[in-house]
Protein backbone atom coordinates (compact mmCIF):
# COMPACT_ATOMS: atom_id res chain seq x y z
CA UNK A 1 0.00 0.00 0.00
CA UNK A 2 1.04 3.23 -0.68
CA UNK A 3 -0.01 7.54 -0.58
CA UNK A 4 0.56 8.90 -3.49
CA UNK A 5 0.90 12.89 -4.63
CA UNK A 6 0.39 14.70 -7.70
CA UNK A 7 2.79 16.93 -9.58
CA UNK A 8 -0.15 19.33 -10.32
CA UNK A 9 0.50 22.16 -8.18
CA UNK A 10 -2.73 24.50 -9.42
CA UNK A 11 -2.82 27.85 -7.94
CA UNK A 12 -6.29 28.78 -6.50
CA UNK A 13 -7.49 30.24 -2.94
CA UNK A 14 -9.02 27.45 -0.38
CA UNK A 15 -10.61 29.10 1.96
CA UNK A 16 -7.94 31.46 3.59
CA UNK A 17 -5.11 29.73 1.61
CA UNK A 18 -3.83 31.28 -1.36
CA UNK A 19 -1.57 28.41 -2.43
CA UNK A 20 -0.72 25.76 -5.39
CA UNK A 21 -2.36 22.63 -4.77
CA UNK A 22 -1.67 19.14 -5.15
CA UNK A 23 -3.68 15.75 -5.06
CA UNK A 24 -2.91 13.67 -2.37
CA UNK A 25 -4.80 10.07 -3.17
CA UNK A 26 -3.60 6.27 -1.02
CA UNK A 27 -4.51 2.82 -2.07
CA UNK A 28 -7.09 2.89 0.75
CA UNK A 29 -9.48 5.43 2.32
CA UNK A 30 -7.76 4.16 5.76
CA UNK A 31 -4.10 4.96 4.94
CA UNK A 32 -5.00 7.55 3.44
CA UNK A 33 -6.93 9.47 6.14
CA UNK A 34 -3.86 8.50 8.84
CA UNK A 35 -1.61 9.81 6.45
CA UNK A 36 -3.05 13.12 5.74
CA UNK A 37 -3.51 12.97 9.87
CA UNK A 38 0.27 12.46 10.16
CA UNK A 39 0.53 15.28 7.67
CA UNK A 40 -1.44 17.69 10.26
CA UNK A 41 -4.71 17.79 7.80
CA UNK A 42 -8.27 17.71 9.10
CA UNK A 43 -10.57 14.96 8.64
CA UNK A 44 -12.97 17.85 7.10
CA UNK A 45 -10.77 18.88 4.32
CA UNK A 46 -11.52 15.02 2.43
CA UNK A 47 -12.42 15.18 -0.73
CA UNK A 48 -15.09 12.44 -1.34
CA UNK A 49 -18.24 11.79 -4.17
CA UNK A 50 -19.65 8.68 -3.27
CA UNK A 51 -20.89 8.88 -7.35
CA UNK A 52 -17.00 8.76 -7.64
CA UNK A 53 -15.35 7.09 -5.32
CA UNK A 54 -12.48 6.21 -6.90
CA UNK A 55 -11.67 10.22 -7.03
CA UNK A 56 -11.31 10.64 -3.35
CA UNK A 57 -8.19 12.84 -2.21
CA UNK A 58 -6.82 15.53 -0.04
CA UNK A 59 -5.56 18.56 -1.87
CA UNK A 60 -2.13 19.30 -0.40
CA UNK A 61 -0.52 22.83 -0.45
CA UNK A 62 2.74 23.66 -1.93
CA UNK A 63 4.33 24.30 1.61
CA UNK A 64 3.19 21.21 2.71
CA UNK A 65 4.65 19.28 -0.15
CA UNK A 66 8.10 18.90 1.59
CA UNK A 67 6.88 17.17 4.69
CA UNK A 68 4.29 15.12 2.91
CA UNK A 69 7.33 13.61 0.67
CA UNK A 70 9.35 12.92 3.91
CA UNK A 71 6.40 11.19 5.70
CA UNK A 72 7.00 8.68 2.29
CA UNK A 73 4.44 10.02 0.19
CA UNK A 74 5.24 8.73 -3.84
CA UNK A 75 5.19 11.36 -5.98
CA UNK A 76 3.39 10.64 -9.26
CA UNK A 77 2.95 13.07 -12.10
CA UNK A 78 -0.64 14.28 -12.86
CA UNK A 79 -0.68 12.17 -15.71
CA UNK A 80 -0.03 8.88 -13.85
CA UNK A 81 -2.49 10.24 -11.25
CA UNK A 82 -4.79 10.05 -13.99
CA UNK A 83 -3.90 6.78 -15.33
CA UNK A 84 -4.12 5.50 -11.75
CA UNK A 85 -7.66 6.99 -11.61
CA UNK A 86 -9.04 5.34 -14.73
CA UNK A 87 -8.24 1.96 -13.49
CA UNK A 88 -10.05 2.10 -10.43
CA UNK A 89 -12.89 3.50 -11.67
CA UNK A 90 -13.13 0.34 -13.65
CA UNK A 91 -12.28 -1.88 -10.65
CA UNK A 92 -9.01 -2.49 -11.56
CA UNK A 93 -6.29 -3.17 -8.44
CA UNK A 94 -5.44 0.28 -6.64
CA UNK A 95 -1.69 1.70 -6.83
CA UNK A 96 0.76 3.16 -9.04
CA UNK A 97 0.63 2.15 -13.06
CA UNK A 98 2.49 -0.87 -13.88
CA UNK A 99 2.63 -1.55 -9.93
CA UNK A 100 -0.45 -4.30 -9.77
CA UNK A 101 -1.07 -3.00 -6.51
CA UNK A 102 2.27 -2.56 -4.86
CA UNK A 103 5.16 -0.01 -5.12
CA UNK A 104 8.62 -0.22 -4.49
CA UNK A 105 8.23 3.18 -1.99
CA UNK A 106 5.72 3.20 0.61
CA UNK A 107 4.51 5.04 3.26
CA UNK A 108 6.04 5.23 6.46
CA UNK A 109 4.62 3.99 9.51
Amino acid sequence: MAVYLDDWRQSATLGPVDDRWSHLVADSHEELHAFAARLGMDRRWFQYDPARPHRAHYDVPERARQRAEELGAVSVTWRELGAMLRRRRAGGPPGRPGSHGRSSHSSTA
